[in-house]
Formats: C-alpha cells, sequence, structure tokens
C-alpha cells in the first residue's frame, strides 16, 4: 500500500496475495478433524447418518475455540463454547418459525455476540458462534422434544472436541507450558545472533514473552512444582533478553564478541529443544561449558570493563537456565524459592462487569460494533425470510462472520469471503466429478478439506474459505441437500451477506484516525512509567510491571497504525507522524531496557542519585510529550535534558570508572531519542512556539 495514502486497489491486492505462515499444529488440526469426521462416519455405519451429522456439526462450529494456552484455560473456552452453541441452538429450534420473536432474538445475540471483543478474540468467537448456531438452527424449527436432541447432539459435538483436545493432559502435563517457553528460548536464540538489529524495529520477543506470561501466571495456569522452574525460567527469560538488547545496542567490539554470542545461542537453542521435547537438557550443559570457556577467554584478553559485566551477567543467567530447564522440574535444580510469581498487572483482566458497564457508551468502538451487528445481524435475516432464499440462514451468518470492530478487517474477511467462496464453488465442483458418488468416499473428500481449511485459516482465509465451502457443502449432501445447489446458494448468500457487513460499517464507521493519537500516547505514558520505575533501582517488581504494561501498550499502539494504515481517507500526515513516533517509541523502549541491565552498576558509583534524578527528569519529559500528543498540541516548554545530562556526565568523564562509560553513552542515547520524540510532535502542529532542537543522532 502507498506510504503516502489510501489506494483500494492495493489494499484489495494486499488482501488477495497476503499469506501468512500456516501456525496451526499439524495434532490441532487432525484431532478438530477427527472431531467433526468420526461421528460422521460413525452414523453412517450405524445406520443414524443424522445424528453424526448434528455432532460433527458442533464439533465443526466449535472448532476455533480449540486455542494454545493451559489445559485448564483450554478446557473452560470450548466447553463455554458447546454450552452457548447449545442454548442458541436450542432457541433457533423452538423459535425458528416465529419472525418476530426470532428477530428479538438476533438483536439480542448480535448486540450481546458483538459486546464480547471487548474481553478478545477467545471469547468474542464463542459470541458469534452462537449467532452462527441461532440462525442455522432457527431454518429448520421443531418441537421441544426435537429441540432438546437437536441441541444435545450440537453440545456433544463440542465435548467431544473438547475431549480431544485435552487427551494428552493426563501424560503431557505441562506441554503448553513447555511449548510456550521453547518459542521464547527460540526466540532468545535468534536475538543472540543479530548483533545489530533495526533502529527502529520494536524490541525482540514482544507477543511471545506476553504469550508466555499468560500462560505460566493466568488465571488457568496449572500447579505443581514443575510451575516453581517454569516461573524462574520467565524471569531469567526477561533478563537474558535485557542483556542481549544492552550488548547490543552498547556496540562494543561487535567482531571480537560475536563468538560468545553463538556460544550463547546455542545454549539457548539447546535449552529450547530439551523444553519443546521434555527431556534433560545435557546437550545445553554441553554448550555451556564451551560458553564458560568463552568467557574465560574473553575475560583474560581484557574484553571492555563495561561489556565485561554483561558477559559475566549472561553466562551466569544461562547456567541458571540450565539448571531449571528439566521438563518436569522433579530432577532440576530450582535456582532460588522465591515467592510466587504473579501475573504482571497489565496482563490481569479487570471485573466482567466493570469492563462491560464501561462499554456500554457511544464513545466504546465495542459499542459501536455491538450496535453494528445487532441491526445488521437482524436486518440480515429478515431480508433472507422476505426473499424466501434457499439456505438462507447463510447470509445473516455470513454477515456475523465478516462484520469486524475495524473497517480493514471487515473488507478483507468480506473479501476473501467471497472469492473464497466462489474458488470453493469451481473446488468442490471438480472434486465431486472426479470423486466415486459414495457416500465414504464422500467422507474421506470432507475430512481432507476440513483439514485445509483448519490448517489455513490463519495463512489465508480466502483459501482456507474455499475448503470450508467444500466442507459444508458435502456435509449437507448427507441430509439430502444437492451439491451443485447447495454451491450456489452459498454464493449468493455470501455475497449479499459480505455486502451488507460492509454497507453496515460505512453506514457507521469507527475509524482508527481518531483513535490512534491516543494509542500512541498510552504507550509513551507506558515508557514514561517504566523510566520512572528505573529511575528506583531496587523496585525490581516495578520494573517487571511496568516493562509488561510497556510491552502491551507497544503491541496495542502498533495494531492501530496498521488498521489506520488499511482505512480510506486516512490522512498521509497523521499515517507519518504515527510511524515516526512508533520507531522512536521502539528506540526509546531499547534504550531503557539496555539502563535496566546496567542498573546493577550504579552502586558502584558515587553519582547514583543524581543519574536516578536523571533518568526521572526524562521520564516526566516523555510523559509531557504523551500529555500534547493525546490533546494535539505543541510543547511550548521543554526541559533542557542535554544540559542535564552534561551536568551529569562531567564528574565521570576522565574518572577512570568502567562502570561509568556505558552508563555516560546510555544516557546520551536516552536524551537522544526524548527530544527527538518532541521534535517530531513538534514539527507535527503548526503555531508559534519554540521547538526542541533536533539532537543529533549518536553511536
Amino acid at each position: 500500500m502507498p506510504p503516502s495514502g489510501y489506494s483500494l486497489r492495493a489494499h484489495v491486492v494486499e488482501s488477495l496475495v497476503g499469506i501468512k505462515r500456516p501456525d496451526v499444529p499439524w495434532p490441532v488440526v487432525l484431532r478438530n478433524t477427527a472431531a467433526v469426521v468420526l461421528p460422521l462416519g460413525l452414523g453412517l455405519a450405524t445406520g443414524y447418518p443424522l445424528v453424526g451429522l448434528g455432532v460433527g456439526a458442533g464439533a465443526l462450529n466449535t472448532m476455533f475455540s480449540d486455542q494454545p494456552g493451559p489445559y485448564r484455560q483450554r478446557m473452560r473456552q470450548l466447553v463455554l463454547a458447546s454450552l452457548a452453541a447449545g442454548l442458541a441452538s436450542l432457541l433457533g429450534f423452538l423459535i425458528g418459525g416465529q419472525l418476530l420473536p426470532l428477530l428479538v432474538a438476533t438483536a439480542a445475540f448480535g448486540f450481546f455476540g458483538g459486546l464480547l471483543v471487548v474481553f478478545g478474540t477467545d471469547t468474542a468467537r464463542v459470541g458469534m458462534t452462537s449467532m452462527i448456531l441461532l440462525v442455522i438452527t432457527a431454518a429448520t424449527p421443531t418441537s421441544l422434544s426435537g429441540a432438546l436432541s437437536g441441541a444435545g447432539l450440537i453440545v456433544s459435538g463440542g465435548l467431544l472436541l473438547t475431549l480431544f483436545s485435552l487427551a494428552g493432559w493426563p501424560w503431557q502435563r505441562y506441554w503448553p507450558e513447555r511449548h510456550a517457553l521453547a518459542t521464547v528460548f527460540d526466540g532468545l536464540t535468534i536475538l543472540a545472533r543479530q548483533p545489530a538489529h533495526d533502529d527502529g524495529a520494536a524490541p525482540a520477543l514482544t507477543n511471545a514473552m506476553t504469550a508466555l506470561q499468560q500462560t505460566l501466571l493466568g488465571r488457568h495456569r496449572a500447579r505443581g512444582r514443575a510451575m516453581e522452574a517454569f516461573g524462574v525460567l520467565l524471569e531469567l527469560a526477561e533478563r537474558i533478553r535485557l542483556e542481549l538488547t544492552a550488548m547490543a545496542e552498547l556496540q562494543v567490539a561487535p567482531i571480537v564478541h560475536a563468538g560468545f554470542r553463538e556460544d550463547a545461542a546455542r545454549v539457548l537453542a539447546a535449552i529450547a529443544n530439551a523444553l519443546e521435547q521434555g527431556e534433560s537438557p545435557a546437550l545445553a550443559a554441553r554448550a555451556l561449558q564451551t560458553l564458560q570457556a568463552s568467557e574465560s577467554a574473553l575475560l583474560e584478553a581484557g574484553s571492555n570493563p563495561g561489556m565485561a559485566a554483561h558477559i559475566h551477567s549472561l553466562t551466569g543467567q544461562l547456567a541458571a537456565a540450565v539448571r531449571n530447564a528439566d521438563w518436569a522440574g522433579s530432577r532440576g535444580e530450582l535456582r532460588a524459592s522465591a515467592a510466587e510469581t504473579r501475573l504482571p498487572k497489565a496482563l490481569r483482566s479487570s471485573s466482567g462487569w466493570a469492563t462491560l458497564r464501561a462499554s456500554l457508551s457511544p464513545r466504546s468502538a465495542a459499542f459501536r460494533h455491538a450496535v453494528r451487528t445487532s441491526i445488521c445481524f437482524s436486518v440480515a435475516l429478515l431480508l433472507s425470510r422476505q426473499l424466501q432464499l434457499p439456505h438462507g440462514y447463510w447470509l445473516p451468518m455470513t454477515a456475523a462472520i465478516v462484520l469486524r470492530p475495524d473497517f480493514a478487517a471487515t473488507f478483507n474477511f468480506g473479501l476473501l469471503r467471497v472469492l473464497g467462496t466462489l474458488l470453493g464453488l469451481l473446488l468442490t465442483s471438480v472434486l465431486l466429478r472426479i470423486t466415486p458418488n459414495e457416500p465414504w468416499a464422500h467422507l474421506a473428500l470432507m475430512a481432507a478439506l476440513c483439514m485445509g481449511f483448519r490448517y489455513l485459516a490463519t495463512a489465508h482465509y480466502g483459501i482456507a474459505v474455499a475448503a470450508l465451502t467444500g466442507t459444508v457443502v458435502i456435509l449437507l449432501s448427507f441430509e439430502g441437500v444437492n451439491p451443485g445447489a447447495a454451491v450456489v446458494d452459498r454464493v449468493i448468500n455470501t455475497a449479499l451477506g459480505s455486502g451488507m457487513a460492509l454497507l453496515a460499517y460505512i453506514v457507521w464507521p469507527t475509524w482508527e484516525r481518531s483513535r490512534a493519537r491516543g494509542a500512541l500516547a498510552a504507550m509513551l505514558e507506558a515508557y514514561a512509567s517504566y523510566l520512572h520505575a528505573l529511575a528506583q533501582p531496587d523496585q525490581r517488581n516495578a520494573h517487571q510491571e511496568t516493562r509488561t504494561a510497556a510491552r502491551i501498550a507497544r503491541t496495542n499502539a502498533e495494531a492501530s497504525i496498521e488498521r489506520m494504515r488499511s482505512e480510506p481517507a486516512t490522512p498521509p500526515e497523521l499515517l507519518a507522524l504515527a510511524r515516526a513516533l512508533f520507531a522512536n517509541g521502539n528506540r526509546l523502549a531499547r534504550t531503557a531496557m539496555t539502563l535496566e541491565a546496567l542498573l546493577g552498576d550504579l552502586a558502584t558509583l558515587p553519582a547514583r542519585a543524581q543519574i536516578c534524578r536523571f533518568i526521572q527528569q526524562a521520564a516526566s519529559a516523555v510523559r509531557m510529550i504523551a500529555s500534547a500528543l493525546r490533546e494535539q498540541r505543541r510543547i511550548d516548554a521543554f526541559p533542557d535534558l542535554r544540559r542535564q545530562q552534561r551536568m551529569l556526565i562531567a564528574p565521570m568523564q576522565g574518572a577512570g570508572d568502567a562502570a561509568a562509560e556505558p552508563l555516560i553513552g546510555i544516557s546520551d542515547r536516552l536524551v537522544d531519542n526524548v527530544n527527538t520524540l518532541a521534535h517530531l510532535l513538534n514539527r507535527d502542529r503548526q503555531g508559534p512556539g519554540a521547538t526542541p532542537d533536533r539532537p543529533s543522532a549518536h553511536p
């Protein structure tokens, strides 16, 4: 997409050709497909195909609630999705023949299902599932006994999927936790092998660290002694990340230290492999011996004193990580039996009712999405009934699936769903023509298509929808529906539903450009809080809390910029400002992380109090920038951080203190980062006022 502004053509091309790497593990693909196909196969074999059809449909509609995470969390999500599907199905079966009550139900399900986006993707998916099954079952109203049995089959399908998802719990008790840790240590391996990085890129492992904290410390975390070792590994991973970032930022003799970083990468890779496989970290222990030999050689050769402290610290942290890397913890040597680690405040969810109440405002993006969904869902159902469209439930179902809280996602899902359905029309027609007209052959074909849908859904939605179209059409053929007619009906209803969803968004939009400044200001405020915490070197818990909060705020700001980039009529100047602030904010974040890694050296410096005061002044300056950004004004009186930094370092220069040199460099960079942010903001605002001098770039 052109950096200067929005282009519909570029947006369409980007949506069509943008293919991500599939990230769904094959065990998940296989167990999800089995939950759909096996009940239908058993029904065919025993002469009860409709029973198998109901169970398979329940599994298909709850499939995407089977997401990574601790087993307890997975169980909660799947059971909740199954029960919601059953309740919606029961209601649909009972009132499907009465249009007015059904419209009331679709309005209510649409509103509350849309409002669930405030709780995240997983919970929002439950709301969408209930909306889909409400209109599907409403197409075949039945008696109370029939409704109970039909809803029971759908719930059974969800519970069967739950059983398959949790089957590994007894003998792979900690696999989700080990996998999350292994992902982080794989990322640390890559970081160790990159002595330099993109100057404007976000600090490494942002998403992986957040996911790991949620897995190990969240509400549904596992219990047991192994979790103690995993908690220690989490803290060690944070410290290793800080040390590697500091070593890259300080840029002291990178060629000399390249061998040491490669040895560290081998240790990290071996730890990741041991965690993933659940094996003893014997290979990591051998790699650690090589690393320790490299450390000794560097220190004996007279490595830079400032860098020597980081080399020694990183080696010690890796040694502790190796000791704690035993997958079950029963044979692992705990480095420390610290107090229970808690989930950082930024990741803790607040009261559900409080969150909902806060969202019940026209200013809330979630509320606006809920209203759009409620109206669009109900109007789509009414239209399908008035036009008496064959398989008309696909129209409101598509509207519910396509309509998203932001324009870019709504446009992409609508475009790819229509094109994917057309592709599915061709694909299914060809496959059914070359496949023997036998139930078991069709079942095998449906299994292959279902696997393709589950595997590709996060890689390319259009291709996945093509596979889904074939899956659904073949599934309906077991109910006696002609596949050719079903495919054509699906194309018509999908096109209408996608068009209605996009129209609903355009009629009452929530443009990201009105919220991007707030997201960027929140990011800068989080960085200011992080710096404020670093001004108190002994408050380690505060460092972790504010570092995590900054990570979350940065992720939110990045998502906001991406959404704004894909919206029409976004002012190019605003997009350029947002990108510049984000990139320079990333530089500030890496500087702060390097500063945190250097905090241990402050104890040896006589100017510790002055250093902490300077960091506090920098934090206050960043907070001023955030406030001005939020209020869309210039900064008319900005502190002279450069003068304060020169006064701070004057006594250190020439004193011969090894710990002072890296602190002098990082304080200089901190001033550069903060002054650049202020310059960018003032350059964007027109009118009188003093503009801080743009600092020169320092290495």
